[in-house]
């Protein structure tokens, strides 16, 4: 199969998963730190305001079943959705049109490397790629296309990685493969269960660097799903206690200790500023 083929074919399986207790704090928690940024934003912003103000843009790259952009969508930014896959696309639509936002999105068939030459430089406010860097074949070239997005001032990146040490406990803690574990802790690589075939992963320091290289600077670093993966579902059953474990997981994930062995690990950044 193709490596593109994977993500057409996993398409529907992608979004059950997003039904999933994992697949709903992995969105809400993701969502809640890039709203956070945004809103502090808006707030040193006299003509803008979070929900309000003058149509904003933003572009999502590796939109998936469009959850995120729909998001952005209700906030009233106008938003570019990226995706190779034909089936996520037309998932994305599905899902705008139920939200009544259908108006707000665009949608574009491309992978991450040709993303770049959709848009005229600067052309966007807000730009995520949330789970994307552990599938394409270079991730910096990724990283610099969306810097080449976003405006110089006061544009937002959002990058939602994969976590090395994530890997490993998730190998000790949840398989009790403690031989498996031991190896993700160097693994440049993991096994995708999902859509299957490898998934790079990351950590800070190769994060930090691509913002670097870029030409970003760091706002903010946060872990997502730190403790979530290894608790029964009897924490999760009911509404309320789905809210009370993401409110735990926000304040884990903006604690570097708790941050440094999360599932997934999201940095938020602007263009850097010249000295």
């Amino acid at each position: 199969m193709n490596p593109e083929d994977r993500f057409e074919a996993g398409a529907p399986a992608y979004a059950d998963y997003l039904r999933t207790v994992e697949g709903r704090l992995r969105l809400d928690l993701a969502w809640a730190n890039l709203r956070a940024v945004l809103d502090e934003r808006a707030a040193h912003e006299s003509c803008a305001a979070a929900g309000g103000g003058p149509m904003r843009a933003a572009l999502d790259l590796g939109g998936g079943t469009g959850a995120l952009a729909v998001r952005l969508a209700a906030l009233g930014y106008s938003v570019a959705v990226v995706d190779s896959s034909t089936t996520m696309i037309e998932l994305a639509r599905e899902a705008a049109r139920q939200a009544g936002v259908l108006e707000r999105l665009s949608f574009h068939q491309a992978d991450a490397a040709r993303a770049a030459g959709l848009f005229a430089p600067e052309s966007f406010d807000v730009a995520t790629c949330h789970n994307v860097l552990e599938y394409v074949p270079d991730p910096a070239a990724a990283v610099r296309a969306l810097r080449k997005s976003v405006r110089s001032q006061g544009g937002i990146v959002s990058l939602l990685v994969r976590q090395r040490a994530g890997e490993a406990l998730r190998h000790a803690l949840k398989g009790h493969d403690l031989d498996h574990a031991r190896r993700a802790l160097d693994a440049e690589w993991a096994t995708e269960s999902l859509y299957g075939g490898p998934a790079r992963v990351f950590d800070s320091q190769s994060l930090r660097a691509l913002l670097d290289e870029s030409g970003l600077e760091l706002i903010a670093e946060r872990g997502v799903r730190v403790v979530a993966d290894y608790l029964p579902p009897a924490l999760t059953e009911t509404e309320a206690a789905y809210a009370r474990l993401l409110a735990f997981e926000l304040a884990l994930g903006a604690r570097p200790e708790f941050a440094a062995v999360a599932r997934y690990r999201q940095v938020l950044a602007r263009v850097r500023r010249k000295s």
